[in-house]
């Protein structure tokens, strides 16, 4: 998610922020997506930080049940603490001496731990950047999904998405990372 997304790829992203529908329910309208989404109490967007390792293409990818809403939480790794990652398969994060170790799955069947799984090591020191260019590549997806709305002549109720999207995904409000 950036400022580089099409404006069928912001639709996506908007769309599955709505409850599964009835399947005999007729789709909703852009318009009345978009009001529906309005009113919602809380926004989820499944998945979060996916990790990839430059170079080799291993990927870390969230597990089901993490949500794009808590992507803030990979700060405490800089903490000592492992952010939720999902479970099946049960992403974590290692923290060692001179890096951070992130597991694809962290559990073996029986909850024992798994020795032998895909990871992918960051050195520590990279994370605040990596942190950094992620929340610039969410703030300009906003201004992207602004402009999405202007396409779609939402008027107030465009502005009113961006503060909301701004809000539940914590996005524009300063990072806080542990000082170097």
């Amino acid at each position: 998610m950036n400022g580089a997304c099409s404006s069928e790829q912001v639709g996506l992203f908007l769309a599955q922020l709505l409850p599964d529908q009835d399947d005999t329910a007729a789709e909703p309208s852009a318009q009345e997506a978009i009001d529906a989404t309005l009113t919602m109490e809380q926004l989820i967007a499944a998945g979060g930080l996916r990790v990839e390792e430059e170079g080799t293409g291993a990927v870390v990818v969230p597990g089901c049940c993490a949500g794009l809403e808590n992507w803030r939480e990979w700060a405490e790794v800089l903490r000592g603490q492992s952010p939720w990652l999902g479970h099946d398969p049960t992403p974590a994060v290692e923290v060692l001496p001179d890096r951070l170790r992130i597991w694809q799955d962290s559990e073996a069947p029986g909850g024992a731990v798994r020795v032998a799984a895909g990871f992918i090591d960051l050195q520590a020191v990279a994370l605040p950047g990596l942190l950094r260019e992620v929340q610039a590549d969410l703030i300009a997806f906003l201004e992207r999904v602004e402009r999405w709305g202007q396409q779609h002549e939402l008027g107030d109720r465009g502005t009113a998405l961006v503060q909301m999207l701004d809000a539940h995904f914590h996005i524009s409000a300063p990072l806080d990372l542990p000082e170097a």
